[in-house]
């Protein structure tokens, strides 16, 4: 399951976004089922952001998001994620060191 997150951020909010982005990665990555997390910034556009977090399972996801300080401090921060396509994924190929693997989709 992969979270993705795209924002638009004023670049002299940077900062504080940072901080918020930063934040929400401790909480969500803390959660049992969280693999990994990544905020970066577009090369290209200061202004664009992104927040990725894999987890094991849609189930871990949710679980992810239900802890009070999860609901304080994250779900605030991805409510104001650009909104005009989808944020969820399911993980069909994972790929390290040359090798991937495929997983079977979860819609089928």
């Amino acid at each position: 399951m992969l979270l993705l997150c795209r924002f638009a951020v004023d670049p002299a909010d940077a900062p504080a976004f940072l901080a918020r982005g930063t934040r929400a990665l401790e909480l969500l990555t803390a959660a049992e089922g969280a693999l990994d997390g990544r905020l970066g910034r577009a090369v290209d556009d200061p202004g664009r952001w992104v927040l990725a977090v894999r987890f094991a399972s849609v189930d871990a996801y949710r679980r992810a998001l239900s802890p009070f300080p999860v609901r304080e401090h994250v779900v605030p921060l991805l409510s104001e994620a650009l909104a005009d396509e989808p944020a969820t994924y399911e993980t069909l190929v994972d790929a390290a060191a040359g090798t991937a693997t495929e997983f079977p989709s979860l819609l089928a």
